[in-house]
């Protein structure tokens, strides 16, 4: 593997403490600060919005999703 591959393991450990963008397969999409996941994919987001159809419609301090709930997870870059 040459220097410039990166394992998704790599980009989730790159991405814990700052925003990403988890997208559930309901379609809702939560936006916050990334605490933690484990194997399974649990996700624990701080400072979290929750997004339906665009529209901000929630914030929460702390958010879990379960592992299976999710479709993908972004980096906001931030």
């Amino acid at each position: 593997m040459s220097a410039s591959k990166r394992s998704p393991t790599d980009f989730l450990n790159s991405v814990i403490g700052k925003t990403v963008l988890v997208k559930l397969n309901s379609g809702v999409d939560y936006r916050g600060t990334l605490a933690c996941l484990d194997g399974y994919m649990n996700i624990a987001l701080e400072q979290t919005e929750e997004y339906v159809n665009g529209v901000l419609k929630n914030k929460y301090g702390d958010c879990f999703i379960r592992g299976n709930n999710g479709r993908c997870l972004n980096s906001m870059g931030r």
